[in-house]
Formats: structure tokens, C-alpha cells, sequence
């Protein structure tokens, strides 16, 4: 039982499942579903849309350089069946499963170390630009406190009518 690797989007296809399309070449295409075999007629390149894995390989989404992808790699070549490196075969499956999904993580922490603070600075100035739905503009001019404060911007106008201006 062999199972393949979906052309477009990189995902597994099953024996029984998915679409083959054979080319007038003899090259043969599979795809996992019907999307995939839609996105292929369009003549879409995978590495644009952004839900395969080409594209989030490309553009640093998901692992790329790890020595657990070597056991992935298709062998063409017959093996003479040995109990023994078969025991151990399953056994380091394991590891090596365990070996990736650490790893994997560490990715993911590393790709997101910075999000909470562009979290924190996107949600800082939305409520700047939108203070007067939270709080009506008449208790905004009574409390100077729920006002953040506004920076103040040199120009090559004189102070006194910065002042004027914005009285």
C-alpha cells in the first residue's frame, strides 16, 4: 500500500481516494480532492494560494530545513523483510514523530514571539482612533483623564499660535 502525495497541495492521498489525471505526456497528476484538481484546471500556482503547503513553506509558516524530513522521502527500493528492523523501524517512528512535533513548536514560538506586542499596539491605537464610542464626547471634555495624551509636534510655525490653533 502506497500512499501518495497530493500534487497541488501536498496533502496525503490514500489508495481509493482523490482524482489521478494522467497528462497526454503520460505524466500523472493526483489530487487529494476535488479543490485541488479545480485549483490544477485553473492553472493556479501553488505556491500563491496560501492554503498549501508550498506557499507556507515559501513564505516561513512551516519547518522547512529538519533532518525528520529525510524519513519522509520516497525509496523506489525494494527491501528484503527483517522482523527485527521492523521492530525497530515502528519504534523510532515514534521518536522521530515526538522529535518533530517539539520541534514544530519551537517554530511556531519563535514565528509568534513578537505577535503580543503588535497585539498590544494594534488594540492601543484602535481605542485612540476610537475613544468617543466608548465614552460619550461630553465626558471626555470634562475628564481630562480618559483623553490619552496627544504629542506634541514641532513645526516652523511660532508657539503662541500653536496655542490659538488649537483653542
Amino acid at each position: 500500500m502506497r500512499i501518495e502525495k497530493c500534487w497541488f497541495c501536498s496533502s496525503q492521498v490514500y489508495p481509493g481516494h482523490g482524482i489521478q489525471f494522467v497528462r497526454n505526456d503520460a505524466k500523472i497528476f493526483r489530487f487529494c480532492r476535488s479543490k485541488c484538481h479545480k485549483n490544477f484546471k485553473m492553472k493556479r500556482n501553488p505556491r500563491k494560494v496560501q492554503w498549501t503547503k508550498s506557499y507556507r513553506k515559501l513564505h516561513g509558516k512551516d519547518m522547512t530545513q529538519d533532518s525528520t524530513f529525510e524519513f519522509e522521502r520516497k525509496r523506489n527500493r525494494p527491501e528484503r523483510y527483517d522482523r527485527t528492523l521492523a521492530e525497530k523501524t515502528l519504534s523510532a517512528i515514534k521518536t522521530i514523530d515526538k522529535v518533530r512535533t517539539s520541534r514544530s513548536e519551537s517554530h511556531i514560538k519563535n514565528r509568534m514571539k513578537g505577535n503580543t506586542r503588535r497585539e498590544h499596539d494594534k488594540a492601543r491605537k484602535e481605542l485612540e482612533q476610537s475613544i468617543h464610542l466608548v465614552k460619550d464626547p461630553l465626558s471626555l471634555k470634562e475628564d481630562p483623564a480618559l483623553v490619552l495624551p496627544k504629542l506634541k509636534v514641532k513645526t516652523s510655525q511660532p508657539q503662541e499660535e500653536n496655542l490659538a490653533m488649537e483653542e
